[in-house]
Formats: structure tokens, C-alpha cells, sequence
């Protein structure tokens, strides 16, 4: 079927975070919404079709994982990625964020232990460290004309004896990169070399428009030293169920995970998260490539509407996500300045970068996951005070 990512979906007074947090996160509830990494397309009707067949029981007890629920996942990463998964390598937990805590305390156990974060990244990424009382230790992107790389030089320098986690952002949120199999083979033999944990966190995966390579999936060795987190929340606009998974090739990588997820009470999925899931794998192929095309059209939009304009902000178009990360340079305004114009004369709200780590002065995160004329009325907006 064709999906009608034109349609109008009026999210505002839902108790949607992105559009009725506005006064609170940003001080004007008059902004356009444009930060929050959820998408303002409706969700398919093949989820919430079997959500309310579900519902129809009135009844919302506990759930079994189910053999269906483990089939999806394992099917849909093999159709979709080429990757071969066991279902004994899968855990159900509730959030990649929650799940990426419970693997700091897991490979972490000292409180002098370091997870490298490769800044600018997904603010979580290094917040999380902080919170289990860890040391975040930065290792920066290398920018060049707006392209990003890893700085494995700076990488290799920054690494201690009690470094023992790195967290990698695949793809990449805010930038943009699908790393491809060379670049994550370098990273890959420097962590083993050094006896580093790799915790990937992939939930962009599908939103791709490049070949996407799992990280465990390059070989035995990178497996080893792998445990990969994923979600169909971002894939198929479910992330309020908060249903996630882990996946490990490696047995004991996985049982150090399970038992301080378990100690967390994080393995604990709600109901509907659970048929979302399997429903969302079952039925989205189709749906993805629609909702990709759609993105990558609302990209190029952005691109010659400030090409046409003149406007001096400029993005490296990405590889994956409906996320642009923004480059204000040009405008010759101090970030504080810029972001003052944005709400105040623009009037759109988008992710400040500095929140993505201190690389991210002059830059702003804009989501593209709206119907086009709403993303027009913003990039008009930007064309007001830019």
C-alpha cells in the first residue's frame, strides 16, 4: 500500500513531549516543534491495527516473550541488514537508554573505570556515564567541510588502563554517518587490542540511505567484544512503548548484561510494546522504503530552500535518520545569539548542539520527520532571522 506521509497529525494537547513540553524546555509555547527524535508521521496502520485487536480483550496482563516476538527480530535483521541471529542472543529490555546505563555499571564495576564517547553525540551517551559515577573520556569527531570521521589517532591517545567500555553511535545521531566496514574494523581492533567493551547503539539503523553494516556482524573477533542495542521505536514512531533490545553474540557479555538488567528491573516489557514490535517487523518492510524516500526528499528540500536563499547555514547531507545537523558558522553570531534569534525571531525549536558536547557550539539539531509543507513553514521561518 502507499502511506500518505502528507497527511496532517495534529500532535499538540496529546501529552506529546515535543510539541506540549515547549514552555518548559524552551520558555515560548509559540515555537515550531523541531528537536524531539520522534517522528510527526501517524504510526503505520499494520501496529495499530493489531494494538487494538489486542486491546479488544480487556485485558492487560502479564506477557510471555513469545517465539513470534523473537522470530521478527531475527528475520528482520536478516532481511534487512544480512546479519544471522540466535534467538538466545536476544534480551528484551525496556529502552536502548536504560540498557545502555545497565551496560555501564555491567563493564564498568570500579568507580575509576572510563567509556569513551565520540562527541557530538546523542546527549544519553555521556549523561549515562556520568549518573553511574564513571568518568566520561571524549574522544571528538573529525569535521572536514561538514564531513565527520573518527579521530582514531586521538582514540588510541586517550585510552588507560582502566578504560573499559567505548560507546558507539551507529548510525550516527547528530552527524549523520553510516560508518562503513573499514572504519568500524579500525575502531573495532583498537578496543580489542585494549580490552574495551563496544556498545553500539544502532536504533537508526533502518533509516539509512546507505548500505548499514552491524557492527557484531563483521566477524567473530569484533562479535566478541560487542553488545548491540536496538529498537523499532525511532523505525516506526513507537518509542513511547519503550520496548528495546540487546543482542551479543558473545554468552558472557550477555549474562553480565542480563544480571544487572534484571537488578535494575529493566527486563520488564509492557504489553503493547511487545505486539508493536513483533507487528512492526512482520509488516514494515515496505513501509520503511516509503518513509526513507519521503526523508530524503525532505532533505534535498532543506538543502536548496537555504542554497536558494542564500541562507548562511549549511549541513552535510547525511546518511541516515531524519535528523540535519545544522552549521550556523557563517552567520558570524555567538551561539548564544543564534539561539536567541531562533526562538525569539524564527520561532522554531530545535536541539541546541552544545547538548551534544562542547563541538557542538554553532550548530542546532533539526528533525525532517514532518509533511512537507509543515517543513517548508520552517525553513521559512529560519529565512526570517537568517
Amino acid at each position: 500500500m502507499n502511506y500518505n506521509f502528507d497527511e496532517e497529525n495534529n500532535r499538540k494537547n496529546t501529552n506529546c513531549e515535543k510539541h506540549d513540553a515547549l514552555k518548559k524546555y524552551f520558555g515560548y509555547e509559540d515555537l515550531q516543534a523541531l528537536w524531539v527524535a520522534d517522528m510527526d508521521f501517524k504510526t503505520p496502520a499494520f501496529i495499530n491495527d493489531k494494538i487494538v485487536e489486542a486491546a479488544q480483550n480487556s485485558t492487560y496482563g502479564y506477557s510471555l516473550q513469545s517465539d513470534d516476538l523473537f522470530n521478527s527480530i531475527i528475520n528482520w535483521q536478516k532481511n534487512q541488514h544480512n546479519w544471522n541471529v540466535e534467538k538466545d542472543e536476544i534480551y528484551m529490555v525496556n529502552g536502548v537508554v536504560p540498557a545502555y546505563s545497565a551496560c555501564i555499571e555491567a563493564f564498568c564495576p570500579d568507580d575509576k573505570d572510563e567509556v569513551i564517547v565520540q562527541t557530538p553525540i546523542y546527549p544519553p551517551l555521556f549523561k549515562c556515564v556520568q549518573s553511574n559515577n564513571r568518568k566520561v573520556v571524549v574522544n571528538e569527531l573529525k569535521e572536514e567541510n561538514g564531513y565527520y570521521t573518527m579521530d582514531l589517532e586521538d582514540l588510541k591517545s586517550k585510552i588507560s588502563k582502566n578504560t573499559k567500555v567505548l560507546a558507539l553511535c551507529s548510525p550516527h545521531n547528530p552527524v549523520g554517518r553510516v560508518w562503513n566496514k573499514k572504519e568500524l574494523e579500525d575502531l573495532a581492533h583498537i578496543c580489542k587490542e585494549n580490552n574495551i567493551v563496544i556498545i553500539s547503539d544502532e536504533i537508526h539503523s533502518d533509516i539509512t540511505f546507505k548500505k548499514f553494516i552491524p557492527l557484531a556482524s563483521i566477524s567473530k573477533e569484533i562479535a566478541d567484544i560487542t553488545i548491540t542495542l536496538n529498537s523499532a521505536g525511532k523505525t516506526f514512531n513507537i518509542a513511547g512503548l519503550n520496548t528495546s533490545y540487546a543482542i551479543s553474540h558473545n554468552p558472557e557479555l550477555l549474562e553480565t548484561f542480563k544480571i544487572v538488567s534484571q537488578k535494575r528491573q529493566i527486563n520488564s516489557i509492557n504489553f503493547f510494546g511487545y505486539i508493536a514490535t513483533q507487528a512492526a517487523y512482520e509488516n514494515g518492510a515496505d513501509f520503511v522504503l516509503q518513509l526513507k524516500k519521503y526523508i530524503q526528499n525532505n532533505i534535498e528540500l532543506t538543502k536548496n530552500y537555504l542554497k536558494i536563499n542564500n541562507l548562511p547555514i549549511e549541513f552535510y547531507e547525511p546518511e541516515a535518520t531524519y535528523l540535519i545537523w545544522l552549521c550556523f558558522k557563517n552567520t558570524q553570531l555567538s551561539h548564544k545569539e543564534i539561539k536567541e534569534k531562533l526562538l525569539t525571531e524564527s520561532k522554531v525549536a530545535l536541539n541546541d548542539g552544545v547538548s551534544f558536547g562542547s563541538n557542538g557550539y554553532s550548530y542546532f539539531r533539526l528533525n525532517t520527520a514532518l509533511n512537507k509543507d509543515r517543513l517548508h513553514e520552517a525553513l521559512i521561518k529560519l529565512s526570517k532571522a537568517f
